[in-house]
């Protein structure tokens, strides 16, 4: 398959942090791509890089064939980016925004695609509507189209749901499904793992690494072992005993509950049969569950940490 997007080795500083740590990956044609991670994991960094907006200290960044280092103000009319801060002018109603990007890049003349993109969108019967008095979700949609207004072959978006309502939230990704659909390459920065869910591929990344990718069934498929969910009281002295007896990776407390990454039920029974033996902890449920990408990162994550402290000792 085509490769829209190669990023090679590339490393990014600034000052004296380091935002991405010798990254590679690709992005096939076609494909809705996912970043997934908390803030500060590089995802931003990566993005602005493939929009050609910054340059890696190291490495190379290949956009549609090109190298951005060479090539960037000749690429840049083909990405559509559309970054957390992304700038209405909130004096102008929406359809007024969307002649304006339609004008700066020379596409004003093509008025029934931007009839189009507000039919799609549901924002037709407020074309009228100054931008300033749009929901966060039809913000958010008008954003969109503007990015998309003058036919970019590649979309960029860092974290377009943030803050958005779950209604608005379902209908945006219906409208990047629609449009990947109709073979609009899609890579998108999302701290929401179930968001990462409806991507064909996704890279975990936190600190600037990129800790995996692969597909979000592959991902859950190379947890080690079975997973398990316990219920204990007292919760927190459960895990904190259980990772004494573990490898930290195998121990995640998520809110009120405890999972565990286990080689069998035998192994199971045995530790609930420890954490019970003196009376401070009681068990209350205990149940084979199936892994999410919120185990699969939490897994890398206490990989990541334990390695760190390793490396200090």
């Amino acid at each position: 398959m085509a490769t829209p997007i190669e990023v090679h080795r590339v490393t990014k500083r600034f000052g004296t942090i380091t935002a991405l740590h010798s990254v590679s990956l690709e992005v096939r044609e076609g494909e809705m791509f996912g970043l997934v991670g908390p803030d500060g994991a590089g995802k931003t960094t990566l993005l602005r890089l493939l929009a050609g907006i910054a340059q890696p200290d190291e490495g190379v960044v290949r956009v549609l064939g090109h190298d951005l280092a060479h090539k960037a103000p000749h690429i840049r009319p083909y990405i559509g980016y559309m970054s957390q801060r992304f700038s209405l002018y909130a004096d102008l109603t929406v359809a007024e925004n969307l002649r304006f990007f339609a004008r700066m890049h020379g596409t004003e003349a093509e008025r029934t695609w931007q009839e189009q993109l507000l039919e799609m969108t549901g924002l037709a019967p407020f074309r009228h509507r100054l931008a300033e008095h749009l929901s966060g979700g039809m913000k958010q949609k008008l954003a969109l189209i503007c990015t998309l207004v003058y036919r970019p072959r590649l979309l960029l978006l860092d974290e377009p749901t943030t803050g958005v309502d779950p209604v608005a939230r379902r209908q945006f990704w219906q409208l990047l499904v629609q449009f990947q659909q109709e073979g609009l390459t899609i890579v998108l920065a999302t701290p929401y793992l179930d968001e990462a869910e409806r991507c064909q591929r996704v890279g975990l990344m936190h600190h600037g690494h990129l800790l995996a990718l692969d597909t979000p069934q592959a991902l859950r498929a190379a947890l080690p072992g079975r997973l398990f969910e316990l219920t204990a009281t007292p919760i927190r002295e459960a895990a904190r005993r259980l990772r004494s007896w573990l490898e930290p990776h195998r121990v995640q407390l998520i809110g009120n509950r405890i999972h565990l990454l286990l080689d069998s039920e035998t192994a199971l029974e045995g530790l609930c049969h420890r954490l019970e033996s003196d009376g401070s902890v009681r068990l209350s449920a205990c149940q084979p569950i199936a892994p999410t990408l919120e185990n699969v990162f939490l897994a890398y994550l206490l990989q990541e940490e334990q390695k760190l402290i390793d490396d200090k000792r």
